[in-house]
């Protein structure tokens, strides 16, 4: 066990604008490079999603709120509040050892765990992750390294995964639905669910034995679309 390097992989869901989102739903999974799962959890974090009813009503998702008290009467979700989910995932991260915390779009789900805790500790708590943890994104990653390739570029240009301005897309939903070949795939939107994608991309990534800057690019968007722009004028 010593030996496996293990990453923590998470995402949240939000309530409140994008600029200052305010976590309510954390998903995690401990995993190695393969994607094995080691260990896996899912929060409903009852300081936003009891306590801020208003903020709720605004959450991007709010029609799948129905499902998250179906999902809590069936104990299919932890209520637990956000100093506990902290302190859950920190203790995960101790016992693994784990190289990096991981997430798809890292940007995000950083800052909203950050804003969520500075919103409820009024400031007194700044940061979520512990000072000096590695944060990867995984989205950077698949922009590098899946999202380049002819076949993943041709997928999405027969698929329509094109974005308004025309622009190929590089969510997890697109990535993933070229990795499982299901052009209808759509992602569940809910933090654990979410997070056992997003570990398969990440394994797919490793796979690929090669070199990638796997820190934070708010424009990673950008790698790929070179690329497609060549294919589209071999069409």
């Amino acid at each position: 066990m010593n030996a496996k390097k293990f990453y923590l992989v998470l995402d949240v869901e939000t309530a409140n604008s994008t600029e200052d989102a305010l976590v309510y739903d954390l998903g995690y999974a401990v995993c190695d490079k393969k994607g094995n799962i080691y260990e896996a959890d899912s929060f409903v974090v009852s300081d936003i999603f009891f306590e801020e009813q208003d903020l709720m009503k605004s959450a991007y998702y709010a029609e799948k709120l129905p499902q998250y008290f179906e999902g809590i009467k069936n104990r299919a979700f932890n209520v637990v509040t956000f100093y506990q989910a902290r302190e859950r995932l920190i203790k995960a991260m101790k016992k693994y050892n784990v190289e990096a915390v991981c997430a798809y779009n890292a940007n995000f789900d950083y800052t909203a765990l950050n804003n969520t805790q500075r919103w409820l500790t009024k400031s007194k708590y700044r940061y979520f992750l512990p000072y000096g943890t590695k944060v990867y994104c995984i989205w950077h990653m698949a922009c590098q390294l899946i999202c380049t390739q002819k076949s993943y570029i041709r997928f999405c240009l027969e698929n329509g995964l094109v974005s308004p301005s025309g622009n190929i897309k590089t969510s997890a939903e697109a990535v993933y639905a070229y990795m499982t070949d299901n052009n209808e795939y759509e992602e569940n939107h809910t933090g654990l669910e979410d997070v056992l994608i997003e570990t398969k991309i990440l394994a797919k990534c490793f796979a690929q034995h090669k070199r990638m800057d796997k820190n934070i690019n708010r424009f990673c968007w950008r790698i790929p679309q070179a690329k497609a722009k060549e294919i589209r004028k071999e069409n």
